[in-house]
């Protein structure tokens, strides 16, 4: 008779014990997880460490048991169930010493049984700082609004906006002085019964031509404005130009690159004002789909940059010759913003699932990535100062970056939702932010920063 060591016999009993619990497994018809589940912090802000955190969800079935987890142990209250809209909600108080990023959640819901996994981002919190370097003023612009533009030529400013959809929308092109931000001129975008007020999104000013150019982004189209008065110019037909957002002006060569939701960045003359060709922009991930997003010049090497928010990827074509580079960004997530020092070659990615601003040599090599804030929207370079200025709009904040070092050096109070942000060879930046809600007194303000003399 063979006798088993203590040992051998206890790896036996567990092996016996486990295949009698996968045998008592339950592995019944799967349901879809149809649920959604969020995080935020008080008030829609970001969620820190130590902080607060409101645990959302919805799209469940009712009555239906949903359990919440991180890394195996449980952060939902035991017997959480949704109630008869299919919603629930609890507090969640993050730990102190919780690590910035996104963090893995696993959501169980039984009955039906499903199962997804979602993040939950736990942003910087950088402190306000440095504001006593610089100045600024602040003005009231239209509902809404999303970009900004400065005329070099005319000393003016341009901002876009829009809200809501259709016929209940509302959306305005403002002209302001650049010095004052007294208000100029201000103008409604084009309107018709089929598709309503066409919505002012993305915006740029062709000095040359005397005219500012407009993406309409819910209808899927261009409008052309005159500088001086904001009279139409010419509005393009809906769907000519697959949602549209951001706009370059490219003087040299007489074109305006536009970028859309897609892998499309379209073409345009700056004097005929016709459509041409454009070009595609193609991802180098295996699968991947490049999603273009802010669009950035080097016009003396003829060189145009675009950043990807579906893949971690930033693209320089030639324009002479339409080869595209694409250089990997390592760490960065959801990235919607990008500029250059033409000096250097150096290019500056703002990343909105990241948090942050990563700095590339030309070659693709990494010179930096500094966490700045919550959804991190918008960079611009300041070539005077070697600075900066980062836009995040979760964090209501306006970073300032050491664009040698990455070393901050500033952070800058950006009111509610800093959404964009432009800036003039002098080095003043002008920034747009978005309100939190019709009675937000920060909300839908033009502010122009400078350094303090």
């Amino acid at each position: 008779m063979t006798r088993l060591s203590r040992p051998v016999l206890a790896l036996v009993l567990l092996m016996g014990s486990s295949s009698l619990v996968a045998a008592d497994a339950v592995f019944d018809a799967p349901a879809p997880f149809t649920g959604q589940v969020s995080f935020s912090g008080p008030n829609r802000s970001p969620a820190y460490a130590g902080g607060a955190v409101e645990v959302s969800g919805e799209g469940f079935a009712p009555g239906q048991i949903v359990t919440l987890s991180r890394g195996g142990d449980l952060i939902s209250p035991e017997g959480l169930s949704a109630d008869q809209e299919g919603k629930f909600a609890f507090p969640l108080t993050l730990p102190a010493d919780a690590v910035t990023g996104q963090h893995p959640i696993v959501v169980e819901a039984e009955g039906p049984d499903s199962a997804a996994v979602v993040d939950l981002k736990i942003s910087p919190e950088i402190p306000l700082s440095g504001g006593q370097n610089y100045t600024g003023i602040s003005v009231k612009t239209a509902p809404g609004v999303y970009q900004v533009a400065h005329s070099a030529k005319n000393g003016t400013v341009f901002t876009a906006s829009a809200t809501g959809r259709g016929d209940k929308g509302t959306s305005s092109i403002v002209k302001f002085d650049a010095t004052t931000l007294e208000k100029l001129a201000e103008a409604s975008p084009y309107f018709d019964k089929e598709n309503g007020l066409y919505g002012a999104f993305g915006i740029a000013v062709d000095d040359e031509n005397g005219t500012v150019w407009v993406t309409n982004t819910r209808t899927s189209s261009v409008a052309i404005y005159k500088q001086d008065d904001l009279s139409l110019v010419k509005q393009f037909e809906p769907g000519s130009v697959e949602k549209p957002r951001d706009v370059v002006i490219d003087q040299a060569r007489g074109r305006a690159w536009i970028s859309t939701h897609r892998t499309r960045i379209e073409e345009f003359d700056l004097k005929t004002l016709q459509k041409l060709e454009g070009f595609e922009v193609q991802s180098a991930e295996r699968g991947g789909q490049f999603g273009t997003m802010s669009l950035v010049l080097d016009a003396d090497k003829g060189q145009l940059y675009t950043v990807s928010l579906r893949t971690p990827e930033v693209a320089r074509i030639d324009l002479a010759s339409r080869e595209t580079t694409i250089i990997a960004l390592p760490g960065a997530k959801t990235a919607s913003g990008v500029d250059i020092d033409p000096a250097t070659g150096r290019i500056f990615i703002a990343s909105q699932g990241s948090d942050d601003v990563i700095a590339l040599e030309a070659d693709g090599k990494v010179l930096f990535d500094t966490p700045v804030g919550a959804q991190t929207l918008n960079v611009v370079f300041d070539a005077v100062s070697g600075q900066l200025y980062v836009a995040n709009r979760a964090s209501d904040t306006i970073t300032v970056v050491d664009a040698a070092t990455g070393a901050i050096t500033a952070n800058l109070d950006g009111h509610s939702f800093p959404n964009h942000l432009a800036i003039t060879p002098e080095g003043v930046v002008f920034a747009v932010n978005k309100a939190r809600g019709p009675e937000d007194t920060k909300g839908d303000q033009l502010t122009r920063i400078a350094p303090a003399e």
